[in-house]
């Protein structure tokens, strides 16, 4: 039997339905779902005050049981608040034996980061109201999900768009806005030769643009051995861009790195999603017919 206990670190959720639903499906399941309660917290737009916030993350530290999944209700924003309210090491600590499975993405990735700092790994993947609280659950991204946390070695596969390659290093990365805004900060972990994966939402391609620059210019972005694209919801073009749009910002960005740019990995703010590990090793590999990512060395649950 797994556990999801819930944490609403970020906003407060406004389809209160949605997130019913999701509860209501992880039951039907056959799965416990704890510390409800936290739904019905409100201060202005956030999930409750800073001390409420904060105290669902410090409450991980010690926080028992086994095959429990953490999962944020939602994400919005609110998480950065947060940051310097937060014992780490302390989460990082009680992670050291029977680590909890911590799962999430969107504004949660400030989170996320901030424990990789710390050497706790984190899955990106979905959470309660947005994927598992649709009207319909994405039956891939629910395979994915599961997949990620039941095998302690598995591989995604998609088309693929960008140079051939083959390289291998620790999987990180997350939402561009929230990577971008801990640049400078304590907070986001410094990893070379690793494989940055990246996602947003209701950005257009310059603003993606100028984010990725900004971890370009930071000395980020040619640390790793590749990056992966995700998905870029909300990102069409408008007639002012004269056929500037992501695919040109895509090839832009490739031209000012010495290392592989690969697109269209299913992976962001769309219901179809894969969960990625975020701290795990991973290889990646772009051939002529197809690209996989094979990753290990991350925490899983009992079947």
């Amino acid at each position: 039997m797994t556990l999801f206990h819930l944490i609403a670190p970020s906003g407060y959720c406004i389809n209160q339905q949605a997130a019913s639903r999701g509860i209501e499906r992880l039951q039907a399941a056959g799965h416990q779902v704890s510390n409800q309660a936290i739904l019905s917290r409100r201060q202005q737009r956030f999930a409750g005050t800073e001390a409420e916030r904060a105290g669902d993350i410090n409450s991980l530290a010690s926080l028992e049981g086994q095959n429990v999944i953490v999962m944020p209700v939602r994400g919005g924003y609110g998480a950065s608040r947060l940051l310097d309210l937060i014992d780490w090491r302390a989460i990082a600590a009680r992670q050291q034996h029977n680590p909890l499975i911590i799962c999430g993405h969107s504004d949660f990735t400030a989170i996320q980061m901030a424990l990789l700092c710390e050497g706790v790994i984190t899955f990106s993947g979905p959470m309660i109201a947005g994927n598992f609280g649709a009207e319909t659950m994405n039956t891939f991204t629910e395979e994915h999900f599961w997949r990620a946390l039941r095998n302690p070695s598995f591989t995604v596969e998609w088309q693929g768009n960008g140079p051939l390659c083959d390289v291998a290093g620790t999987l990180w990365g997350g939402n561009l806005a929230m990577l971008a805004s801990l640049v400078g900060t304590p907070w986001l972990p410094q990893i070379d030769n690793g494989i940055l994966v990246l996602e947003d939402i209701n950005e257009h391609p310059f603003r993606v643009e100028r984010m990725l620059l900004q971890l370009f210019h930071a000395g980020i972005l040619g640390r790793q051995r590749a990056i992966v694209l995700g998905s870029f919801s909300g990102a069409e073009p408008n007639d002012y861009d004269a056929g500037y749009d992501l695919p040109a910002m895509t090839a832009y960005l490739q031209s000012r790195l010495n290392i592989p740019v690969i697109s269209g990995l299913d992976f962001g703010h769309e219901q179809r999603t894969v969960t990625l590990p975020l701290g795990a090793q991973a290889h990646l590999i772009r051939s002529e017919k197809r690209t996989t990512l094979s990753i290990s060395g991350h925490p899983t649950i009992a079947e």
